[in-house]
């Protein structure tokens, strides 16, 4: 934590003190002056540190007393049993279950019983945390031994993101295509995918392109699997249910754009389209 805002090192070092007993519930937190003395920063800092600290609920104000360690506190433990990887994966579980808009330091820190501040011995903010996220997620891909042919070896990395972006949707938000982030996760999978086009008459821009065009093909239909599972909440009813449901009751003007005994849903339209990017490839790489 050494590269974090001297706030939060000092912010971090009192919730230390809380959680092992030296500062107990209702005992006054040292003042803006004690800081700034102790530490020998500015009152801007001192005063931010102690912000820091109430909100996240680890002190509280007391009229006529002061700044005490609040009253109720979570259960709290040292960082020292406390790593990266448990934190991710806490991360994690909150974002599957309610999505990013869900996902702060706070909820992760409330998930494991920790204090806020000590999850910043591990990370520096909200955006590291992402990122890590990300990480991992790609982490969890198994890769098979590729099949023979490009087109086929292109379809499986395919599949396999998209089945990534199925078990974490909120994952295809946090996935830049022109700005990635050199995670070993995502540069495991552009390896792995990028062999597929090995052997062919390519040069390195035409060959990133590819790349770049397939991940962004998955990642942008991906998009929509969120929302699609949030519907299917509200509705009780998957897309194809939902379409025949609406048939019914609006038949003629339906029937002007979707047919009687056809359906379009998130994953054969997924299919649909991959299978066209593959055939537009086609064009780019047989050797005519």
């Amino acid at each position: 934590m050494t590269d974090a805002p001297r706030y939060l090192r000092i912010a971090a070092d009192l919730e230390r003190r809380i959680a092992d007993g030296d500062l107990r519930p209702g005992d006054r937190v040292p003042t803006t002056r004690a800081i700034m003395h102790e530490w020998g920063v500015a009152m801007a800092t001192a005063t931010k540190a102690l912000t820091t600290l109430r909100e996240t609920g680890a002190i509280e104000a007391v009229p006529r007393v002061g700044a005490v360690v609040a009253a109720r506190r979570l259960p709290s433990r040292s960082a020292g049993g406390l790593g990266r990887d448990e934190i991710v994966r806490s991360a994690m579980k909150i974002a599957d279950a309610d999505g990013l808009a869900a996902l702060s330091m706070r909820a992760v820190a409330t998930e494991l019983g920790v204090a806020t501040t000590t999850l910043y011995r591990h990370l520096d903010a909200r955006a590291e945390l992402t990122q890590l996220l990300v990480d991992a997620a790609f982490a969890e891909i198994t890769y098979p031994d590729p099949p023979p042919g490009w087109r086929s070896h292109l379809r499986v990395a395919a599949q396999l993101q998209w089945a990534t972006y199925q078990r974490h949707p909120w994952l295809p938000r946090l996935v830049s295509i022109v700005r990635p982030a050199t995670l070993p996760g995502l540069l495991e999978y552009g390896v792995w995918t990028m062999r597929a086009l090995d052997g062919l008459d390519l040069d390195p821009t035409t060959r990133l392109h590819v790349y770049g065009t397939l991940v962004n093909y998955v990642r942008g239909t991906a998009v929509n699997i969120e929302t699609e599972a949030g519907a299917e909440l509200d509705t009780g009813m998957t897309s194809r249910q939902w379409s025949r449901a609406r048939r019914a009751v609006e038949g003629p003007l339906v029937a002007r754009v979707t047919p009687p005994g056809t359906d379009l849903d998130l994953e054969s339209l997924y299919s649909f389209g991959l299978e066209r990017l593959l055939d537009g490839l086609t064009l780019l790489l047989t050797p005519r």
